[in-house]
């Protein structure tokens, strides 16, 4: 009955009437139905990852785990004795921390408050993680507020954590397995629970900031220094190059925007004023101005100094290193320059794989100075090599601890590619760093590349995605600006929709020439749509169904974006989508 009863009501809410559910509820339930296809009739059981994907999903959200860890545990010593499980989940929705009561594994277990639950709403329905991931905003889905009859036992309430770049990063969650009817008894778990994300995200910020200013904001003197509500990292010369949350709406920023803008357009204050707002100041008197008349008080964080030459080397990406300058928050990227922040260091020959203009020899050259050795560098266009200039070029002692970058290996001529094999085998102090646009092992396959030679390039490939599938393209759009203009150039949201929206076949080298005429043709400090030169006539469509959802990913899901990349209307992209049975995350 009670079962008939929550389908009525889901029928009634899909036909536009009113229920009294929130409206996050009757948004979630429309969705349930109309993109994800979900029968509320089912009781589905709790979709739990395979450990091998668990592994992969912690990994790449483990500086977020040991960021929010301290977090959970203080959390769930206040709501463990109201039986409370509070669950960490990635940004698409798979938990990857966990803290509940053992002695209800089983029936954690079995409702999905468990780690390698997926809680992403196209799987679970309306619940608390999900809709938080849709919405970004936070979220009680109490009791029957789920869509599916397999949780509505459950009453889970849940708050978003963004990173540093203002990208949606995790979702802290705390849920009962039993819980009083009345929803408002939920009323101080979403008090806890949005405190606890400020703070996680708070943490995180410090984590990855102890080589820059950090700014730490609250609207009264008692909390500043103890539990600030806001912050924004700086660079030297006083921009901001990181923010919580709250930082991003506190100033109209929180999607992004706010990256790359001075602290002196947003409050009455200068870097140079950082110093009279550190701790050895009462904070009664650290006070900060605001354009519209109102005050904050501040607590400035001066930058730390390395520890040692290890301490250097180990955390360049975290610190504002070559690496770091190499991408913003796109997570396929950040795997990337984990990866290569381990190998730098070591003597592996590495080839760093993509397509034309993807950034492979940005990152051979970071990769050279992540080193931390005094050696020089050494490039070779392989197309002009010949066996006596590669002879040449590769005489000692020139040569000795040199890092050697082979643009385009694959183009290297089949007579000069045994040629450097018996060098390399001469120069075992050579480290090689190589480049290509191809599949090296299928050239091998093929039978045109040379196969002792790969076996001595190919210790470990990296593998650069191309511009259309990397979801930090507005990040790289400012920083590139910035770098032509230090005054301020920016963009109309308008031309930044455009960008945004583009193939780019041409990748980063496409990118800047872009920018490059757009800065040239603008009036005054902003670039408009009318100063962007048209897109390159050479498309650049994926083909593959995993490159359909890569772009879809790119985009953040909005179909409108996803079409003008792939070069086709809207609708298209439906259909296409449909086909290939991809579902959007939320």
């Amino acid at each position: 009955m009670i079962a008939r009863q929550h389908v009525e009501e889901i029928e009634r809410v899909l036909d536009g009437r009113a229920t009294g559910r929130d409206c996050q509820v009757s948004a979630s339930w429309k969705r349930c139905v109309e993109l994800y296809g979900m029968d509320p009739t089912r009781a589905d059981p709790a979709h739990i990852v395979t450990e091998a994907e668990l592994r992969d999903h912690r990994m790449q959200a483990e500086r977020m785990i040991a960021s929010a860890r301290s977090g959970l545990q203080n959390l769930f010593r206040q709501v463990a004795r109201q039986n409370y499980t509070v669950l960490l989940t990635d940004a698409k929705g798979v938990c990857v921390d966990f803290f509940g009561d053992r002695d209800f594994e089983d029936d954690l277990r079995g409702s999905g408050l468990f780690m390698g639950a997926d809680w992403s709403e196209q799987l679970a329905g309306t619940c608390a993680a999900g809709a938080c991931i849709v919405t970004g905003e936070p979220v009680t889905i109490h009791q029957d507020d789920h869509f599916g009859n397999a949780h509505t036992a459950l009453s889970c309430t849940a708050a978003p954590i963004y990173d540093s770049m203002g990208q949606l990063a995790a979702v802290l969650d705390i849920s009962l397995l039993q819980s009083p009817s009345p929803k408002s008894s939920q009323n101080l778990a979403m008090s806890l629970v949005t405190a606890s994300a400020r703070r996680v995200e708070m943490a995180n910020l410090m984590a990855q900031s102890r080589r820059e200013w950090v700014l730490r904001l609250s609207a009264s003197p008692e909390f500043l220094d103890v539990d600030p509500e806001a912050a924004v990292t700086l660079d030297g010369s006083g921009r901001v190059i990181g923010f919580t949350r709250a930082a991003g709406k506190l100033f109209g920023g929180a999607d992004g925007a706010l990256l790359g803008q001075r602290i002196d357009s947003l409050l009455d204050l200068s870097v140079e004023d950082l110093p009279d707002l550190m701790r050895d100041r009462p904070t009664e008197d650290r006070v900060i101005n605001m354009p519209d008349g109102g005050a904050l008080f501040g607590h400035a964080i001066a930058p730390q100094a390395p520890k040692s030459p290890r301490e250097v080397t180990g955390r360049l990406r975290m610190r504002g290193g070559p690496l770091d300058a190499l991408a913003g928050s796109d997570p396929v990227m950040q795997r990337l320059l984990l990866q290569a922040e381990r190998l730098a260091t070591t003597a592996v020959p590495l080839v760093l794989s993509g397509e034309t203009g993807v950034g492979k020899l940005r990152l051979a050259r970071a990769l050279h100075v992540s080193s931390g050795k005094d050696h020089s560098l050494i490039t070779l266009e392989c197309a002009a090599q010949t066996p006596d200039r590669l002879i040449d070029a590769l005489s000692p002692p020139g040569t000795a601890g040199a890092t050697l970058v082979l643009r385009r290996v694959e183009e290297l001529p089949r007579d000069a590619q045994a040629v450097l094999t018996a060098l390399l085998d001469e120069r075992p102090g050579l480290r090689v760093l190589t480049t290509s646009c191809v599949d090296l092992g299928q050239a091998v396959r093929d039978g045109g590349f040379h196969k002792p030679l790969f076996y001595r390039l190919s210790g470990a490939t990296l593998v650069l995605p191309p511009l259309r599938k990397r979801q930090d393209l507005g990040w790289l759009v400012d920083r590139l600006l910035r770098r032509r203009a230090p005054d301020d150039l920016r963009l109309s949201p308008a031309a930044r929709a455009d960008l945004t929206g583009r193939a780019w076949p041409g990748n980063l080298h496409e990118l800047e020439r872009v920018l490059d005429v757009a800065a040239a043709l603008c009036d005054g400090r902003v670039i408009d749509l009318p100063d962007l030169p048209p897109p390159a006539e050479t498309g650049a469509e994926p083909s593959g169904e995993d490159s359909l959802e890569e772009v879809l990913e790119a985009c953040g899901w909005n179909m409108a974006r996803a079409a003008r990349r792939l070069g086709v209307n809207r609708s298209t992209v439906m259909r296409r989508m449909r086909r290939a049975g991809v579902i959007p995350p939320g």
